[in-house]
């Protein structure tokens, strides 16, 4: 027989892979967390047969329409850490404000910032979807959390991850000792370890972008993507391009077989369209722990200073290599 499972709880427990002075607290959040992903895998095993397909006829924060299963995912989050005694307050992308859990105080000092379902395009044609969570930690005396306490710079994350729901759930996560990845065995009920320490390639050979906003790209970033698809045997080039319409999917991807994912700025959009606290922040704490690297083009993903919930930004995210070659291209260096 082979070693036993190690499941989630006791290897951050055993592994002390925790924010310092709370493994046990910690512990508790992220089964929370996987708790979650329990419960939208499995309402999104069953999607096409429950009527949660398609919109509810809502515009939310972002401008955008909102799926059933969007608003399902972002309740879910809230009916659970509304008792969880861990979370003080939760940010969502599909809320204008966030959320205060003031039966959580004091005891519960963590504020979550999440993405609830990420792919939502991949909804209703049974493609990945995944979910993204940013874990910061509120020290605060003076009561619940405002609104400015919530919008801080990466590199104040205590830990971040992903959920990401396709053939398996798995959820990948760190709290600044490694990234780690956990398949759900839904026999058991159990998130059980698959992928320990993760380290991203220094380089790989896929590009993920959606290449349909090519001509909207500034000339650095198209110089970029024409230098990746020119074959050069020296280099390795061309690369292949893997876009699944999902961040979380396409970024797990890299993250486990290298390469760089692209979701530049625009012409006439410079801001980008992707969200700073709740995908760009928490992913690129992850690629950044494995290894790789996350930037706009031009500044470091966990140095941007936020100024908004819902503000947006350029992502070049992957491999070492080639996120600082991309940079050199945007910053007309290439």
């Amino acid at each position: 027989m082979g070693p036993s499972p190690v499941t989630l709880t006791r290897f951050i427990l055993e592994k002390q892979a925790a924010p310092p002075g709370a493994t046990a607290e910690f512990s508790a959040l992220m089964a929370q967390i996987g708790l979650v992903g329990k419960m939208i895998a499995q309402v999104l095993r069953r999607a096409g047969l429950v009527n949660v397909l398609g919109v509810t006829g809502e515009i939310n924060v972002q401008g955008e329409a909102v799926k059933k299963l969007d608003e399902l995912a972002n309740d879910t989050f809230l009916k659970v850490f509304q008792h969880s005694g861990l979370v003080c307050a939760l940010a969502s992308e599909e809320l204008e404000k966030p959320v205060h859990l003031p039966e959580n105080w004091p005891h519960g000092r963590y504020i979550l910032l999440f993405d609830p379902l990420d792919g939502s395009s991949n909804t209703d044609v049974n493609m990945p979807l995944g979910t993204i969570v940013s874990v910061l930690r509120y020290e605060g005396t003076g009561g619940l959390p405002s609104e400015p306490e919530l919008i801080r710079k990466g590199t104040h994350q205590v830990a971040a991850g992903y959920l990401m729901y396709g053939s398996s759930t798995m959820l990948v996560f760190t709290a600044g000792q490694g990234v780690h990845g956990f398949t759900l065995d839904p026999g058991v009920g159990e998130y059980l370890l698959s992928h320990e320490n993760i380290r991203m390639p220094r380089a790989g050979k896929v590009y993920s972008a959606n290449e349909g906003n090519y001509h909207k790209w500034p000339p650095g970033t198209r110089r970029f993507m024409d230098y990746l698809k020119t074959p050069d045997k020296a280099t390795g080039r061309p690369y292949s391009a893997r876009y699944s319409g999902c961040l979380v999917a396409d970024v797990h991807r890299i993250l486990l077989d290298g390469g760089i994912y692209l979701y530049p700025g625009e012409t006439d959009k410079p801001e980008g369209k992707l969200r700073l606290l709740y995908e760009a922040n928490p992913l690129a704490m992850v690629v950044e722990q494995a290894g790789g690297q996350a930037s706009t083009g031009t500044l470091r993903i966990l140095e941007v200073e936020p100024k908004g919930l819902h503000q947006r930004v350029p992502l070049i995210i992957g491999s070492r290599e080639e996120v600082s070659l991309a940079e050199q291209f945007i910053q007309g260096m290439k």
